[in-house]
């Protein structure tokens, strides 16, 4: 039984290294087995349901509100179609892989990108040693 366990464990984590290597793996792949890959990612990829959030109710029907970000108030007498969908998109991701609510999310990437255009998430402040905060 011991035994068995220990294969089996030890054939898993084969299997998990493989997998999180396989980038590093894949140029040392004879071809047909590249390709078996491939198509086999492809038939999965098809069975799973993909659409794009291309409306401000689907965005909306998606989780993409909250009481501070009323969504529906906004939309009223709007003529775009939907939400930026490559930022929608992100905050989807911060949703789904940090388990927090919609505000948080936002929230989240609005730090990040405070802190990518160099300014400080928490005062506000430019984090530019020269920039000129006071006169």
């Amino acid at each position: 039984m011991l035994y068995t366990l220990s294969v089996l464990g030890f054939i898993g984590l084969l299997a998990l290294a493989v997998y999180y290597y396989r980038h590093q793996i894949a140029p040392y792949l004879p071809e047909r087995v590249l390709n078996t890959i491939r198509s086999s990612e492809d038939r999965i990829r098809s069975y799973i349901p993909y659409a794009p959030l291309s409306t401000f109710e689907a965005q909306r029907d998606a989780g993409l509100s909250s009481g501070n970000f009323d969504l529906e108030g906004n939309i009223a007498g709007d003529s775009r179609t939907g939400l930026d969908g490559r930022v929608a998109e992100e905050i989807r991701r911060i949703m789904r892989e940090q388990n927090v609510t919609f505000d948080q999310a936002r929230l989240i990437r609005h730090r990040e990108q405070l802190v990518l255009n160099g300014i400080d998430p928490n005062t506000g402040l430019p984090l530019d040693a020269k920039a000129v905060t006071r006169l």
